[in-house]
């Protein structure tokens, strides 16, 4: 049987170690200006982002213009149209109902959302190594390695968030391979080097049991060929694939991340707030920079808070380990309507909530199955 290498001091015996790749001991690894901390731990470090003080100062707001802007209302037609779009939209839901129905009373009211975008980067490093083919090596020699937060990069387009690795210059290391110790190969742990295994048809006896002819699969030699290492004896090293050195590097990795704080205030009616939350509403403020303010004085006081609330909090989860780039709060009005409806004898209710007139159905006359949902 032909063997890739002749010499079993050649080949390390890992037999009983895992083949998956391994991290390299950090005894391995020199110290790079400014990295030290990649040697002190867990090997993953995020950067703290320097220090920035706010461009613009608070401005005063006056919302009387913003309290006249209106939501158009809901009349009977609207609320009908709205009801028979939605049952047509549903195979187990009869149209009859909804054509017929008598409209008592229409409760309307419009909530106020909420919503706060923060749009931060942040930037972590680790150590990372690869198979090394003899190409350049950006290493130490060539010059210092620049501080994470000193590497320009692209910045993705405002609040869409991405992520992004790059090898950090001049912190390349070529070290021997940790696994295979610079072999390129080791023992196959199936046959442990020989080659060979024990015949599975007659477990090596060469005969099978109350059988006088030898065995068919091994021809009666009582041994076959490893199918883990085709014979071999020995596997490429899975860590180097062979080359029997590796490329240390640090990566860098940055992440840009868009937080979201929303608060939808308060209302009478029975509609639930999961929807409102995601409702299509109707904008009546916008304020977009690098840092915004808390709003103040608005006419509900539980959107002032909650614009205080989410600024703060966001401040606090990012300060020390993100950089913010924007921020984006709304202000959007959701109209709402409670359609109280007879038919049949009966009284019923539904909700119309969005500028765009979706609905909600709490119990509709003409239901036939329970295969559709009611939202």
């Amino acid at each position: 049987m032909d063997r890739d290498l002749s010499e079993d001091d050649s080949v390390v015996d890992l037999s009983f170690e895992a083949e998956s790749p391994l991290a390299p001991p950090t005894e391995l690894l020199e110290r790079l200006p400014s990295y030290d901390w990649l040697l002190q731990g867990s090997g993953q470090q995020i950067f703290f982002p320097p220090l920035e003080a706010p461009g613009r100062s608070q401005e005063q707001r006056s919302w009387s213009s913003f309290l006249e802007h209106r939501v158009p209302m809901v009349t009977e037609d609207v609320a009908r149209e709205a009801l028979l779009s939605f049952v047509n939209s549903k195979c187990c839901y009869g149209s009859e109902a909804a054509s017929d129905l008598i409209i008592q009373e229409l409760k309307q009211q419009t909530v106020c959302r909420y919503r706060l975008e923060t749009f931060s980067e942040s930037r972590i490093s680790e150590w990372k190594f690869e198979p090394f083919t003899n190409h350049l090596v950006d290493g130490p020699q060539r010059g210092a390695s620049p501080r994470l937060w000193d590497i320009k990069v692209q910045v993705p387009p405002m609040f869409q968030e991405d992520t992004k690795k790059f090898q950090v210059p001049h912190s390349a290391l070529v070290k021997e391979c940790h696994k295979c110790h610079g072999h390129g190969r080791y023992k196959c742990s199936g046959c442990h080097g020989a080659s060979m295994v024990r015949c599975s048809s007659c477990s090596g006896a060469k005969r099978k049991a109350k059988q006088p002819r030898r065995c068919q699969m091994c021809s009666g030699s009582g041994r076959r060929r490893c199918s883990t290492c085709s014979g071999r004896g020995n596997k490429t090293c899975v860590t180097c694939r062979g080359e029997k050195k590796l490329l240390h590097f640090i990566q860098l990795i940055i992440m840009w991340k868009n937080s979201l704080f929303e608060f939808v205030s308060e209302h009478q009616l029975n509609c639930p707030g999961e929807l409102l939350a995601k409702a299509k509403g109707e904008n009546l403020f916008k304020d977009e920079n690098v840092v915004v303010y808390p709003i103040v004085d608005f006419p509900l006081r539980e959107i002032s808070l909650a614009s205080k609330r989410g600024i703060a909090e966001h401040s606090s989860m990012l300060a020390s380990r993100a950089r913010i780039l924007q921020q984006r709060q709304t202000i959007e009005l959701i109209p709402l309507t409670e359609v109280h409806y007879w038919y049949q004898g009966k009284t019923y209710v539904y909700y119309i909530y969005g500028t765009d007139h979706k609905v909600y159905v709490v119990d509709y006359p003409e239901r036939y199955c329970c295969g559709c949902t009611i939202i």
